[in-house]
This record gives structure tokens, sequence and C-alpha cells, in this order.
């Protein structure tokens, strides 16, 4: 069923739209991607008469503006800040790299190893790494009077460059990488022009390394004003010294081990069918500082009787269900990114909280009819694989974790069962996860929890008489 929120939201999407304009805005939905990179790149291009380049700039970025948006599956998943964020990048090296030019500096110093390294970085799709070789190493040969060697040589070095930030997870690659492409666009600018002066070696070998001490100084500027996250801040994040993660190993230690074997769970999942899996571990180590709150409500922190002995399951649905607000809270008093926060906020979807719903029905509450809506999670679902791995990984643990008698064919018919309800229940509705990527997932977790939760051998005790033999024999 629906949850309130949506019904709620579609009522009111009725009420401010008339059914024709609803009918348009369903149609343009699945391309808005396609149409904010269309009006992000429409600007480029006007650009291009504002600051005197040739016409031929224009027709070349229409040439591969009109190539990603008619390629499937080719731009990448980003919301409008990040398509606006690439078009003010791609400005601001068409700017510098003219100015350059204007003032009689070398075309070495043209800035294409800068641009690669932000994108590289800040979107981590090899794909769009190399669109934008070829657009900035076109337009570095067009500003340089029309120069193919130039062009040639940027786009070489270029490419070189994204290979090498390629799944980036330290501060100090991006130097290194800086180093090589400096390196590259020397020996090419050398072997090009049969010329190993150091006037023409020295600014090639120079530009790489400006180039990427540029980036790391402007990139966590970046990072906050969009609220981008990298694989560099994902890796901070990890630290266990984290405000909230210290916080968790201190207050709720059930809860911190829980997010572990999940974040495990989430990784190798996620690395199995192609996802980010160092966002799915960090993603996960966070999707439940909410019950920071309230540790001694959930299951793996009580020590004694448990809390919910004392109250209506109403009041023990709402305190379950409190754990997202006050994770999203969290987060935000925190200052931790929007794809951070996605964790918290989708990791149960819809669900239901089936326990107190079923006891709620047998208590007869109210003695009138229980509704289902008003026992499920206020959402929204998953919207991509790594919040799905995320919400599936959550399932699967918990529900193993209480089994009697943990065997192999028992966590395998429990993770499959788990998995299986979500997926009818319309969980995964919203993400990419394919069939055959939740196999996948289905086997990581069979793998990994039957190694967590195996049988143990039962030891017999020592008789008295061996004990005693032990301590004097």
């Amino acid at each position: 069923m629906k949850n309130y929120q949506q019904h709620a939201k579609n009522a009111l999407t009725q009420q401010l739209f008339p059914k024709t304009a609803r009918n348009v805005i369903s149609a343009i939905s699945p391309h808005l991607s396609k149409l904010y990179f269309l009006a992000f790149a429409l600007l480029i291009i006007l650009l291009v008469p504002l600051i005197a380049l040739p016409l031929a700039s224009a027709f070349l970025i229409i040439s591969v503006v009109l190539y990603v948006a008619s390629s499937k599956d080719m731009l990448p998943a980003i919301k409008k800040q990040g398509y606006l964020l690439l078009v003010l990048l791609f400005i601001v090296f068409v700017i510098i790299s003219k100015k350059l030019i204007d003032y009689y500096i070398s075309t070495a110093y043209i800035p294409v190893t800068a641009l690669i390294l932000l994108v590289a970085i800040l979107y981590n799709d090899l794909r769009l790494s190399f669109v934008f070789c070829v657009l900035a190493s076109c337009f570095a040969g067009i500003i340089a009077n029309n120069s193919l060697d130039t062009c040639l040589i940027f786009l070489i070095t270029g490419i070189t460059t994204a290979l090498l930030v390629r799944k980036i997870r330290s501060r100090i690659r991006i130097l290194t990488a800086g180093l090589c492409a400096g390196l590259v666009q020397a020996l090419l600018f050398g072997l090009m022009y049969h010329q190993t002066l150091p006037g023409i070696i020295v600014p090639n070998f120079f530009s790489g390394i400006i180039c990427a001490i540029a980036v790391t100084g402007i990139l966590p500027l970046i990072e906050n004003w969009f609220g981008i996250l990298t694989n560099i801040s994902l890796l901070e994040l990890s630290d266990f010294n984290h405000p909230l993660l210290r916080k968790m190993v201190l207050e709720t230690p059930g809860t911190h081990l829980h997010s572990l074997i999940v974040g495990n769970l989430a990784e190798a999942a996620a690395e199995s069918i192609g996802a980010n899996s160092l966002l799915a571990r960090i993603g996960a180590y966070y999707h439940d500082i909410g019950k920071l709150s309230n540790p001694e409500y959930f299951v793996e922190n009580q020590k004694a009787s448990s809390k919910h002995s004392h109250l209506s399951p109403s009041m023990s649905k709402m305190v379950i269900m409190n754990h997202i607000k006050e994770g999203i809270e969290l987060a935000k008093k925190y200052r931790l990114k929007p794809a951070i926060i996605d964790f918290i906020s989708q990791h149960h979807g819809t669900s239901l909280v089936y326990y107190f719903y079923r006891k709620a029905i047998e208590a007869g509450e109210g003695l009138e009819e229980i509704q289902e809506e008003g026992f499920r999670y206020p959402g929204p679902r998953p919207t991509s694989k790594e919040t799905a791995i995320v919400l599936l990984a959550d399932s699967a643990e918990a529900a193993c974790r209480v089994l009697a008698e943990p065997q192999p064919a028992k966590i395998e018919e429990m993770v499959h069962k788990v998995i299986n309800n979500k997926f009818i229940d319309g969980q995964l509705n919203d993400c990419e996860l394919t069939l055959k990527d939740l196999e996948r997932i289905a086997k990581v977790f069979i793998h990994i929890l039957s190694g967590f939760y195996h049988g143990r051998i039962e030891y017999p005790e020592l008789s008295k008489k061996e004990n005693h033999h032990k301590k004097h024999g």
C-alpha cells in the first residue's frame, strides 16, 4: 500500500495541476536529466561569441551535447546542481584558457589536466571524464591557433589523468596524477616537435603539478558548496574518531556492531554488481545513527527486559519509526552530505513494522480496524542501488541474527525470504536493481552471514575428577 506521504503528494498534485498538465509532467519527468544537461550546455554555447571564440567551438559543443543526450545511460545519476557545476567548471576552463593565450602565456599552461581531475574525482564516472577529455582538448587546440598537435597532446594527457584518478581514495594521488600528467605532456610535446629545450619542456612538466596543487586546494570548497561526496571525503567519514561513530561505540555498541556487519555486507554486494561499494559501506555505518536518541528501545542494545513491554503497540511503533527522523536531524547537525542522509531516510523505505502491527491486531487496539498504513515507515523508498543494498543488508542481518540455529541452509532460506518480501512489497521499485543483481546480492549475503553466524560445537564439560587432575596433574 502507499504511504501517507505519497498519498498526500498525489492529492496535492491533483489539486494544483489539471489532468493535461499532469500528463505533460509525467511525460517529461523521465527525461529531466537530459533537459538539465541541454539547458546548461546552451549556456556554454552562448558563451562562445561573448569571448570571441571561433564559430567551430559552438559546433563542437553542439556535437558533444547531441552525442551525450542521445546516448542511453550516458548521463550519470546526478542532481540539477551537478549539471550546473559541470557547466561552471567548463566555463571557467574556457575563460582561463582564452586569457592565457591573450596574454601570450605558453599553451602548456592550458588547464586541461585540472578540468579532468575535477570531473573524474567529483563524478567518479570514466565515460563522462573521457567526454570532457575530448571537449577540453579540442577547445585547447582551437584556442591555440587551431593546432591539431596541441589537441592530440592534451587529449592523451587528459585520458592518462582520468585513468590515474579512477576510484581515487587519497588526496596524495591527485598530486601523483598531476606529476604523471606533466611528464606525459612534456614527453609528448618533445616528441611532437623534436625539441628538448628547457624553455619548452619545463612549462609542460610544471603545468601538471600546478593543476594538481590547484585542484587539491579547491576540491574541498566545491565539495562543501555543492554537497558532493567524493571517494576521498567518504574515506574521511569512515574514521571511527568521527563524533557520531564514536558516540555509537560508547552509547549504542549493539547498533554499532550491527552497522559494521551491514557495512561489510553492503560493500561486498555492491562490488559484485558494479555499484559504488565505498558509498554503500559508509552509508551503512551511518544509517542507524537515529537510534542514539533512545538506544534501549532497540533489541540489539537491550540488556535486560524489553522497554516495549510497558508500551502499547502504537507507542512502540512510533518510538521505532522515530529513529529515521532523529537520524536525519543528527546528520544535518553534524553536516553530513545529502548522499549519506539518503541512507538514513531510505534504509527502511515504506516497509511495515510487522511485529508491532501484529501485536496491535492481536490486542485489538481501540476496538477498531487497524490500518496498515499507520504502521509503515514514512519512506521514501530507495532511489539508488547503494541505498537499496543497505535496506536489504539491514533486514537480512537482523533476521539472521535471531535464528535459533544459524545453519547455512537456514541462513540461505532466510536471506531469500527477506529479499523476496522486499521485492514483493515494492520497496525496490524506485531503484535500478535487476533480478540478476538480486541473485548476486543474495549469494554474497549468504556467504558472509554464514561466516558470521555459523553453528558452534558444543564442548562437553569436564567432570570433577578430570578438572582436579587438570589442576594438579
